[in-house]
């Protein structure tokens, strides 16, 4: 039996032999793609090529890709471990042909990829060639497609016609979006029933049938229409071939197993994580059993977009990872029974399982362990809140028997709860959640979330004909060229314009770099550019017009002062990332930056906040190196070549074959950079670090500023440091300012040792109000104190004083009201009471707020001072 090592490099070997290029996977998470947060397919780094945007270098490719899905379109996150064949984190195996109608003997089209479909699947891999079924588009009159002649008389040639089966638009045509490539595809698919059960029903009624053992592995796509806005369909002027095979159900079917995660690719993972938890894992359908599935799938995309530079966070991407994370945690929490972290301890099984495939993993392990244990101790931290914030839920829903959906989403959304972890925890207190209620919730937020980022594109309109675009604004920032073509786009409610220029000195926002801004003057008139972006290599100018007559010559200018700061900014991070590794050592790397005019940020790997002594070197350093006015040498070079210099690349970047490698002395920094810079350092002027802070585990980040805006930030710290000496009127005003620190906190403590007897004296001014209500001891009062937190100490001071007690405590703060409600463990119980009940059911209307707390002491702040009478009263009638 082939191990999974071997059966990917039989794939790459395979089509190696049929003259294909085989190119490195592109990072997990996307940059330069408007449409996409992840590489969701293998075909995602070659949109250039089918869109014609950019020639492809070689028109014969093959890789192995890693994607993820699980968001938009492809969102398959709650199948995941449910059942045995979805993922997020996936590898698409894929072979490509970029056609190029002056090259045509180059590339291929449907006889030759079906051919070595076959050829590989039955030859090389061994498939029996009866558990095989083909589909083939069958046509649609709606659009006036045809049925997809070529390729059935393609499949013909090698399998029985009563295999190849017509398939739908929907499973057998395939389209990169709203608009663009598309085309008809055909699909794989084999038969891993046993004999007895194929013998008993026909596989080909099976297919496209959600059957877990008929399943679809090799999708041929044949990209030969352009589909436009209005959705009429036009031919491409070159026809491409793009597959996609996933690697896990192709390891399945050749491992002969019945679930994905039964191949070696998952079973090292899920082996570690019997041992870690202690618990068994069945190959069943339990929770726990979902649970090792969900945790040997979800640590690779976590481990992978880490490696590849995105962070978790609250926002974006960074938040699908977050999610993907969390979900793990509550999987091993709730149904491992291991309350502790356990993703890190899996990180080193995945590098060194894809060590030779995927390197980046491997080579940052330590970085991203860390990461994930911090993930980790963070939301379970949150888990316990959240557990606490359902028990006051189950507290409070009393008679009724049903947690709303509006609970359910808050647990969700802030606690990270999944509704069926809800359902769980209520089913064990007797309780039902309300399910539609949840989904409405559910549903309005994600209305609200599209609203936010709707993004209504026009179809591109052509203008004058260019073969290629070009970026001269390395040199020239001033140049005559014309416009290629251009669309409206509608965002926000707000219309803007994209232009494609044919030559662009217009710098676009990549590698943290922002886009340049300036102006396209179309004879007299004058429209300025507010932005510039990629889309995938294609690069776009942002305006909010269009001139009279936009086939005009157009003179295009970037605003130079803009680029210049920029500039600074941009060589000054150079100048930063090597002071830091020569500072903290060689484990930094960068992390994400941000070059702008007006400042720079730069987040680097480091496992402790910077010491002020570190950024002074730093700093220093940084400034040395300007003043030294060292030549920034740019150079053009093959990637191999730079690396083998010494040249640093950057973990999640796509790099092709040619680089340009910035050297800033070849003993200081020497990297690879598409962005701008200066000629030489001293340029620059000055460096100032203005803040150092954490931005997630593992990551700081440094903001600084440099050339007039440095100078004018230091202006500015000694005219403040010069105020304050004024004010203080002392010669050294930070041993003034020590000064009083210490006055201050010897103050402090004795109006803390006041307030102390003051609370004493109210505790027992209490004591002597009591008054007995049903056999229970009760105290109801309005107190003078001086914060909110006063009421809780004397309500926990009362408890050492009396045995069967409930007290009510009030406080008008500034016109604000404060109330306390305090009772005994054996109150509660008898009384069948709850103070935080009480609080949220007849307290927080009464004065216009809101509060909680535990059962037994409770707090509320409100609005209304004036019904503090009537809380007293209304705690006294409960009794």
């Amino acid at each position: 039996m082939m191990t999974s090592v071997q059966i990917r490099q039989a794939f790459l070997d395979f089509f190696q032999s049929k003259q294909h290029r085989i190119v490195s996977s592109a990072p997990i998470v996307v940059k330069n793609d408007p449409t996409l947060l992840f590489t969701n397919a293998g075909m995602n780094q070659f949109k250039d090529y089918f869109l014609g945007n950019k020639n492809a270098p070689y028109q014969r490719v093959a890789d192995t890709q890693k994607c993820l899905r699980v968001s938009g379109k492809h969102n398959d996150l709650e199948e995941v471990g449910v059942d045995t064949y979805h993922h997020t984190m996936f590898e698409m195996l894929g072979n490509w042909s970029f056609g190029d109608p002056a090259r045509p003997e180059g590339g291929y089209f449907k006889k030759e990829a079906i051919a070595w479909s076959w050829e590989l699947l039955t030859e090389v891999y061994k498939v029996s060639k009866d558990r095989i079924y083909v589909t083939i588009f069958e046509g649609d009159e709606k659009e006036a497609l045809p049925k997809d002649e070529e390729a059935y008389n393609e499949w013909k040639k090698v399998i029985a016609e009563e295999r190849i089966l017509p398939g739908k638009k929907k499973d057998n045509f395939w389209e990169m979006g709203d608009t663009g490539p598309c085309g008809p595809c055909t699909e794989i698919h084999v038969d891993c029933r046993s004999d007895e059960e194929r013998k008993a029903v026909d596989g080909k009624t099976l297919v496209n049938n959600d059957h877990p053992q008929v399943i679809e592995i090799w999708n041929n796509v044949f990209i030969q229409f352009n589909r436009l806005k209005n959705s009429r369909l036009e031919p491409l002027p070159a026809r491409h071939v793009d597959t996609g095979m996933g690697f896990e159900r192709l390891v399945r079917v050749l491992q002969e197993k019945n679930s994905n995660y039964d191949t070696d690719i998952f079973t090292g993972t899920i082996a570690h994580t019997e041992k870690i938890t202690g618990r068994q894992y069945d190959f069943g359908s339990s929770k726990q059993s979902i649970a090792f599935r969900v945790l040997a799938d979800h640590i690779r995309a976590i481990c992978f977009t880490i490696a590849d530079g995105q962070l978790p966070s609250n926002t974006g991407a960074g938040y699908v990872i977050r999610r993907i994370l969390r979900r793990a945690v509550r999987y091993y929490y709730s149904y491992l029974d291991y309350k502790q972290p356990l993703l890190h301890q899996l990180v080193m099984d995945i590098a060194l399982q894809f060590k030779y495939v995927f390197p980046e993993l491997y080579q940052q392990a330590a970085f991203v362990i860390k990461v994930v244990r911090e993930e980790e101790d963070a939301f379970l931290r949150t888990l316990e809140k959240g557990l606490k914030r359902m028990e006051d839920i189950i507290g409070s829903a009393g008679n009724n028997a049903v947690i709303s959906g509006k609970d359910a989403f808050e647990l969700y959304d802030t606690y990270g709860f999944p509704v069926d972890l809800t359902r769980l925890i209520a089913e064990e207190n007797k309780l039902a959640v309300d399910q539609s209620g949840f989904e409405k919730e559910m549903q309005e937020q994600k209305n609200r979330s599209r609203a936010a980022t709707t993004i209504d594109t026009e179809d591109w309109i052509e203008v004058n004909k260019a073969d290629k675009t070009a970026f001269v604004g390395y040199n020239d920032l001033l140049i005559e060229t014309r416009v290629v073509k251009y669309r409206k786009v509608k965002a926000k409610g707000k219309e803007q314009y994209q232009l494609v220029l044919a030559t662009t000195p217009f710098y676009a926002e990549s590698g943290g770099q922002v886009g340049d801004k300036g102006v396209l003057q179309f004879g007299d008139k004058k429209i300025a550019v507010t932005d510039t972006k990629k889309e995938n290599d294609l690069i776009i100018h942002f305006v909010e017009e269009l001139p009279a007559d936009i086939t005009l010559p157009v003179t295009a200018s970037v605003n130079f002062e803009n680029r210049l700061y920029t500039m600074y900014n941009h060589t000054a991070t150079h100048l930063l990332h090597a002071a830091l590794r020569q500072v903290l050592g060689n484990h930094v790397a960068q992390k994400g930056s941000l070059v702008s005019p007006g400042e720079l940020r730069f987040d680097f790997s480091h496992f402790a906040k910077v010491t002020e002594e570190e950024l002074w070197k730093v700093q220093a350093l940084v400034n040395e190196k300007i003043r030294e006015n060292i030549p920034v040498v740019i150079k053009e070079m093959p990637k191999e070549e730079a690396l083998q210099s010494g040249a640093m690349a950057l973990f999640g970047e796509k790099y092709g074959d040619t680089v340009r490698v910035v050297t800033i002395d070849p003993a200081y920094s020497v990297e690879l950079c598409g962005g701008t810079h200066v000629g030489n350092t001293g340029m620059i002027g000055f460096f100032t670090i203005v803040t150092e802070s954490a931005v997630a585990a593992g990551v700081r980040r440094i903001e600084a500023l440099t050339g007039p805006a440095a100078l004018q930030y230091g202006y500015d710290r000694i005219s403040e440091y010069r105020h304050i000496s004024e004010l203080l009127k002392a010669k050294d005003p930070l041993k003034a300012i020590e000064k009083l620190l210490e006055d201050k906190n010897a103050l402090q403590k004795k109006i803390d040792g006041l307030e102390a007897r003051q609370l004493v004296q109210i505790r027992n001014e209490l004591l002597q109000k009591d008054e007995t209500v049903n056999g229970v001891t009760f105290i109801g009062d309005i107190v003078q104190v001086s914060h909110a937190d006063a009421l809780k100490k004397i309500c926990f001071d009362v408890k050492n004083n009396l045995r069967d007690y409930v007290i009510v405590l009030c406080a008008n703060i500034d016109g604000k009201p404060f109330v306390a409600v305090g009772m005994s463990e054996v109150v509660a119980a008898a009384k069948q009471l709850d103070a935080a009940k009480i609080i949220k059911e007849h307290i927080a209307p009464l004065i216009k707020g809101g509060g909680g707390g535990q059962k037994t002491l409770a707090t509320a702040g409100g609005q209304d001072a004036s019904q503090l009478r009537q809380v007293i009263e209304k705690v006294k009638s409960l009794l």
